[in-house]
């Protein structure tokens, strides 16, 4: 199913707030005809798609693709440019500083890194982020910073830290079904146990639940649908509260209050995460020491029986795990993610796993592999970073999450335009098929020195997250723009990729679209004229997943050129 709709008049319109809205992909151009004698050449080959660039200072870059089946467009909207500090600014992005204080100015002095994030999926303008939070960097000392957004990011509130000068480390958060926030903390109170604290406002405000179990390097995921509320819990086998390395996964059926017995997870996988299937099954990634492994258990939504894992594979992801040296140098350099696709489209039930590992010529790549039979066998591994094998570039902190319409997002640090790697960016890439194919690699932030701001752990942490909407992949990372660790937020909207054919007198464009959504279809003559001089076809709300709309009215043109824009 579609929405359709017929143009049959073409008519001036204002720009509705064009300027401020920043999608990643989302006001490129797409020209019909294909001609030979324009100024630019058409080209059919994919590898040769993104030589075909042209800047305009009102849209930013466009890149034109022919294809057999019609055209394919991805769309670019560019953005106003931000002083660096509080909202450092690409033409894909606009990143906004979290640890700020009341007067949305940076505190100096701090430092802040291994940022967790969760989204109220009932209200996503809620948001809430945790860190490691060090008041000074003269020492080690951490606590549990929070911050939270009613505006979808934009503003950020930081009220403090869960506990005044209590020692705490490796923040993970998440949201249930209902939009309420939870943050699993791990204390060092003589055996390392975790703690979990709830928020009923949208991150405003913390209580606690009490001791969690847990360990080292713990990660949380929430059962958001089978309607469980099941909170799944797991750790490394080392410097956790048992001391005891066969007691490394743990469930909870009342929202917290209170945790199940522990059980072993086979390999003692540790310093990864896990996720919630479709059917509610559990499916972990984790480290032997050598070897990444996955494990699932299908039974563990059933609160009568013991759960158990009934598969696990071993999964070659094209290289190790790496810790430290040169670019985290007392911290890993990410660890595994593990994602399910809950979508309703053909990729449901995919399983995807994806970690920076060390590499051939760069020292460090990010690769990703896919499973499209629950976790039964799983693909070749994949190289996701875009840049060449030679380029000797740090690719680090990669990051994984897939949006409620299928959308494989990734993002990681990334030095390929440093070359004595000094320097990192914040990368971006997505799938729309399954992982088999990928959007080229973009710096979404500005570069950042990321051998700064150390508080006297020399690392930026451990990790960084991302949680995907069906609108957009959102990002919580470290960066040091103010010459420090500070966490920053950026919103990566989801690419628009339109698709136009001839049918009949009039041209047929389609682009993916979210219900409810407005969307601006517009066109000029020829490249020569700015956008800012466009004709608007009209605008279009989206009653389906895709859009569609005819434009009959040619007046004789010789050639168009149309963007899609989706409006705030």
């Amino acid at each position: 199913m579609s929405s359709h709709a017929s143009l049959c008049g073409n008519w001036r319109g204002d720009d509705r707030g064009l300027d401020s809205i920043h999608p990643i992909e989302s006001g490129r151009s797409l020209k019909w005809p294909p001609a030979e004698t324009e100024s630019f050449v058409w080209q059919s080959q994919p590898e040769q798609m993104r030589a075909q660039t042209f800047l305009s200072r009102s849209v930013g870059s466009h890149i034109f693709h022919a294809s057999g089946c019609g055209f394919i467009v991805f769309a670019l909207c560019a953005l106003g440019v931000s002083a660096f500090g509080q909202r450092p600014s690409t033409p894909y992005g606009t990143s906004y500083q979290v640890n700020v204080d009341v007067l949305n100015r940076n505190i100096a002095g701090d430092a802040a890194n291994e940022p967790a994030l969760c989204i109220d999926p009932t209200q996503p303008n809620r948001l809430a982020i945790g860190w490691r939070q060090f008041n000074r960097v003269t020492d080690s000392f951490r606590q549990a910073g929070w911050a939270y957004s009613t505006n979808g990011g934009m503003n950020w509130i930081f009220p403090g830290v869960l506990e005044t000068n209590v020692f705490r480390s490796d923040p993970v958060l998440a949201a249930d079904a209902d939009g309420r926030f939870y943050y699993l903390s791990l204390l060092t109170n003589g055996s390392f146990h975790t703690d979990l604290w709830r928020s009923t406002n949208g991150g405003q405000s913390w209580e606690p639940l009490g001791l969690a179990l847990g360990g080292d390097k713990e990660w949380m995921a929430i059962d958001t649908v089978t309607g469980s509320g099941n909170i799944y819990q797991v750790w490394s086998p080392y410097f956790n509260y048992t001391n005891n390395t066969t007691k490394i996964f743990s469930r909870s059926t009342d929202f917290g209050q209170s945790w199940m017995e522990p059980i072993p997870v086979p390999q003692l996988a540790y310093w990864g995460t896990l996720d919630i299937g479709p059917d509610g099954a559990v499916y972990t990634v984790g480290l032997d020491g050598s070897t990444f492994w996955m494990n699932r258990s299908t039974n563990v939504i059933d609160t009568s029986v013991a759960p158990r894992f009934d598969l696990t594979r071993q999964v070659d992801l094209g290289g190790g795990l790496i810790f430290g040296p040169t670019v985290n140098p007392d911290g890993l350099l990410g660890q595994p993610w593990i994602a399910v696709d809950r979508s309703r489209g053909p990729t449901r039930g995919n399983v995807y796993l994806l970690c920076a590992v060390s590499g051939t010529n760069n020292p460090s790549n990010v690769m990703f592999a896919r499973s499209i039979d629950g976790g039964l066998t799983w693909s070749t591994p994949r190289r996701i970073n875009d840049d060449l094998s030679a380029t000797n570039a740090w690719h680090w902190f990669g990051t994984l999450s897939v949006g409620p319409d299928g959308r494989i997002d990734v993002c990681w640090n990334d030095t390929r335009s440093n070359t004595n790697n000094a320097f990192s960016e914040l990368y971006y890439s997505c799938s729309r098929d399954g992982g088999i194919t990928w959007s080229p690699n973009h710096a979404i932030s500005p570069p950042f020195n990321h051998g700064v701001g150390y508080p006297v752990q020399q690392k930026m942490g451990d990790y960084i997250t991302m949680v995907s909407l069906e609108t957009a992949a959102c990002i919580a990372y470290t960066a040091t723009f103010n010459g420090e660790e500070d966490i920053y937020f950026i919103r990566v909207e989801a690419p628009i990729v339109t698709t136009i054919a001839r049918v009949g007198d009039a041209m047929r464009l389609s682009w993916n679209s979210v219900t409810g959504r407005t969307y601006a279809l517009q066109y000029k003559d020829s490249l020569a004229v700015p956008w800012t001089a466009e004709t608007n076809l009209g605008f279009v709300v989206a009653t389906n997943a895709l859009t569609t709309v005819d434009d009959r009215v040619l007046n004789g043109a010789t050639q168009r050129f149309y963007r899609v824009l989706a409006l705030p």
